[in-house]
């Protein structure tokens, strides 16, 4: 098993073994501990944290909630268990009579009620979707980056499954390019033109430009370009989560390309005459993606959102 390999799963094995030890403790040990964490407002710039709080939960006017709301007390996994665990180090604090909803997976579409949720689509009316830190397991694995911009290759790359038709299209016109690396790892591609094989992420934070293409919902890879020394390359995001990628800017903190991809190479082309340009754009995605580092930070921030949508639905 490559160094690679092995800390992903150790992330994993960490990541499950305190999930599952803290989630089976009693619940009464946790709350009272709920005003004290609030009171650590104070630490923090407060208008920034409520900033946060009111990007992930967008509701403004009380509601009610529907037949399907779940009492704290009843909250039990049911579906993945790492949104589960995710959750309950959130609902424990509160008590155990308060009602929750919530969805879990790769959510695309705005629910009829208000819901937590990893995932919405990035809208002017999204506000029935309220963003949790989800499935963090996955989604903030991120690898120390060793190498600066410049001592990276000159290429793009991407390695992930092309079963989708707008990612399918990427690998068709670029597999042989000789400004990038893409390539799909699908199993069933294998003896294909466009197959390459598994590339960690320690092998693909050797190249300068690091495509993020969206799969389901979001691209999982971006969290760990913006924090690594490479220069993310996207177009624009559909669909967003606690990252806050409905926050980004094109040309601040990625590179934004054409809806079909078709000017990836002119992209290349061009940062490989103009680093320092990159160079910015990467430490401008490196500061948005430190903000999501501090835990304590994020717990109070999510503790927040979670009081909000109680207030709001007529529970505290």
């Amino acid at each position: 098993m490559s160094f690679s390999k092995l800390s992903k799963a150790l992330h994993k094995v960490e990541f499950y073994l305190k999930g599952s030890l803290t989630a089976n403790l009693p619940d009464f040990i946790f709350r009272p501990f709920l005003s004290r964490k609030l009171a650590s407002l104070s630490d923090y710039e407060q208008e920034l944290i409520q900033a946060r709080v009111n990007y992930y939960n967008k509701l403004e006017e009380p509601f009610e909630l529907t037949d399907s709301a779940v009492r704290i007390g009843k909250f039990r996994q049911d579906k993945s268990r790492a949104y589960f665990l995710d959750m309950k180090e959130l609902v424990r604090y509160f008590p155990e009579d308060l009602k929750i909803q919530y969805l879990f997976g790769d959510i695309t579409e705005v629910p009829d009620s208000p819901c937590f949720l990893k995932s919405r689509p990035i809208s002017e009316h999204n506000e029935n979707s309220i963003l949790l830190k989800l499935n963090k397991v996955r989604h903030y694995f991120t690898e120390k980056d060793s190498l600066g911009f410049d001592d990276k290759l000159d290429k793009v790359v991407w390695r992930g499954k092309a079963y989708m038709p707008w990612r399918k299209v990427v690998v068709d016109r670029f597999h042989e390019s000789p400004l990038c690396d893409v390539g799909q790892v699908d199993k069933k591609a294998q003896g294909t033109s466009t197959w390459r094989p598994f590339m960690s992420i320690r092998d693909q934070l050797r190249y300068k430009y690091v495509l993020s293409i969206e799969g389901h919902d979001v691209a999982t890879n971006l969290k760990w370009i913006m924090s690594s020394n490479s220069l993310c390359m996207m177009k624009k995001p559909r669909f967003e989560t606690w990252f806050m990628e409905g926050a980004l800017k094109p040309g601040v903190h990625y590179v934004e390309l054409k809806e079909d991809h078709s000017d990836l190479e002119e992209q290349v082309e061009y940062y490989n005459q103009h680093p320092d340009e990159a160079k910015q754009i990467i430490e401008n995605a490196r500061q948005h993606a430190l903000m999501f580092q501090d835990e304590k930070q994020e717990e109070l921030v999510s503790l927040l959102v979670m009081k909000k949508f109680f207030e709001l639905s007529g529970q505290l």
